[in-house]
């Protein structure tokens, strides 16, 4: 099979290489799925570059996201799945071989029903962020009738926690940071989006709630919102943070958060309970089933151009996901 993969962790026009690797056959519980999209997440680049753990055998190869067809399953699979289209995630979770193949075998569960009015490029765009996002908005229960912020409402994750979060019951504003990405939030459902970059968040949010504040955060830069986010949480309030990349040891002042009194839960989508994850795939896939949860597709990149969307990623200026198609 043709794969992409890397032996070395470096940059991405310096180790990833691309040619023929021996095709996995399916165990027990396993289905093999010819991979027609392989989506690309900031998580797989920084892995790439030896950020985020250590090689798994003598190659890896990438991605954890991806879209294709059952070709066979193993024992214990209902064989009536050969030819399912399907939606991948965690492909690239504890183990070297990921979704940047022509074939991946994996746990039956991990690959889900992709509706036909959605491209493999769409769905192989969900797996990390939607099952992130998924947890960001419902750990606690119901949304409906809340009032939620989405930090980076136009990112991988908010985007969908946006939609989610509309698909709950909730009122939704998002903070973004240009025209365009308001654009792109309000479209997913964002009932109000404030630029960050020249609106002073805190103040705004405390206008659009009538000096209420909001139930909960979905919280893509801990450390370097935290100030703002205890301003407009209402107290007994959630944080739900999955990132803090700009500053990774979140000061706080504890005073402050004790007068709000509020539960901070720091979200991993593969730490998940199973049941939760069972849960967030039965969500995910009724609502792209009715027409309420799309995903957006940046660029899509042969193979042959890994290396180029890699470096897309790694820039983080793009509008939605970046996929490597192989057909």
């Amino acid at each position: 099979m043709r794969a992409a993969w890397y032996a070395d962790f470096g940059a991405a026009k310096d180790v990833l290489e691309i040619g023929e690797q021996d095709a996995p056959s399916a165990g027990g519980g396993q289905v093999l799925v010819r991979v027609h999209a392989s989506g690309i997440n900031p998580l797989d680049v920084k892995r790439r570059d030896g950020e985020r753990g250590p090689m798994i055998g003598e190659r890896m190869i990438p991605h954890f996201d991806g879209a294709g067809v059952i070709e066979a399953v193993g024992d214990g699979v209902d064989p009536s799945r050969v030819g399912e289209r399907v939606w991948l995630y965690e492909g690239h979770w504890k183990r070297g071989d990921g979704t940047a193949a022509e074939y991946i075998v994996l746990d039956s569960s991990r690959a889900n029903p992709l509706p036909e009015r959605h491209s493999f490029a769409e769905g192989a765009c969900l797996g990390i962020p939607a099952m992130t996002a998924h947890p960001l908005v419902f750990t606690d229960g119901p949304v409906d009738g809340q009032t939620i912020l989405v930090t980076g409402a136009a990112g991988a994750v908010g985007n969908y926690a946006v939609q989610m979060a509309r698909n709950g019951g909730a009122k939704v504003i998002g903070t973004v940071s240009s025209d365009e990405k308001a654009a792109r939030a309000a479209d997913d459902g964002a009932t109000h989006t404030i630029n960050y970059k020249t609106e002073d968040v805190a103040d705004r949010v405390m206008e659009l709630t009538a000096g209420r504040g909001v139930d909960r955060v979905v919280e893509v830069e801990l450390g370097g919102n935290i100030e703002t986010t205890v301003k407009v949480l209402k107290t007994g309030g959630v944080i739900a943070a999955y990132a803090s990349m700009a500053q990774p040891v979140v000061p706080f002042s504890f005073y402050g958060f004790l007068m709000k009194s509020p539960t901070l839960r720091i979200i991993g989508c593969f730490t998940m309970p199973t049941d939760f994850k069972m849960q967030s795939v039965a969500d995910i896939s009724r609502w792209m089933n009715e027409g309420r949860l799309t995903s957006r597709v940046a660029a899509e990149f042969p193979l042959d151009g890994i290396a180029a969307a890699h470096e897309m990623v790694e820039a983080g200026r793009q509008v939605g996901g970046v996929v490597v198609t192989i057909d």
